[in-house]
């Protein structure tokens, strides 16, 4: 067994290359199947708000320091 990259030969490359191929068409595969394909989360609706009576909010604005 050729523990180094650099002298391993063709078969050793071509082994890393296939197990790295399926694994990049596994992970591919695996988000494919997970995608939500509902189109639930694309509709909106639209909410209205009335206005109400008038508020009226009030500060004195000052800050007390002792």
């Amino acid at each position: 067994m050729n523990h180094s990259i650099y002298s391993a030969d063709r078969m050793t490359h071509l082994k890393i290359v296939v197990v790295a191929l399926f694994a990049g068409i596994l992970v591919a595969g695996f988000g494919i199947a997970a995608h939500n394909s509902s189109d639930e989360g694309y509709t909106q609706t639209a909410r209205v708000m009335k206005a109400g009576k008038p508020v009226a909010i009030t500060s004195s604005g000052t800050s007390l320091v002792r």
